[in-house]
């Protein structure tokens, strides 16, 4: 059974960058889609960028565009979601989820359906506050 395990959150001050990381275990992440997801406390989980099994194909939302890249590395078994130039709007905990195979990245309503996505992570806190 395959477990996602991330790490990278904590509490910032504006205009800081953090890396948050993804892996897995049971089983690789290879063969799977990944997604970014946050959520605030009393709001609604919402994509942030997701990223095909073979990596090749990425999506952002269009609040982190410019400011946040997802990449992945099979023979580490890692995706990462690097986030530059943080705004205290970014502030939330963020999952990340993986669905195996592309049916999740490639969906007709687009790559943030949480509902597709078989695995999640237990959350990690981004903070960000002066």
């Amino acid at each position: 059974q395959l477990q996602i395990v991330e790490s990278g959150g904590g509490s910032v001050q504006p205009g800081v960058s953090l890396t948050l990381s993804c892996s897995s275990t049971g089983r690789a992440l290879e063969y799977h889609a990944v997604a970014w997801f946050r959520q605030v406390l009393g709001k609604e989980r919402e994509g942030v960028s997701c990223i095909n099994a073979p990596g090749g194909s990425t999506e952002y939302v269009e609040a982190v565009k410019g400011r946040f890249t997802v990449s992945r590395d099979h023979a580490k078994n890692m995706v990462w979601l690097q986030m530059n130039s943080l705004r205290p709007e970014d502030t939330a905990v963020y999952f990340c989820a993986a669905a195996e195979g592309d049916h999740a990245h490639y969906s007709h309503d687009g790559c943030y359906r949480a509902d597709l996505y078989n695995y999640w992570g237990q959350g990690t806190q981004v903070t960000v506050s002066a």
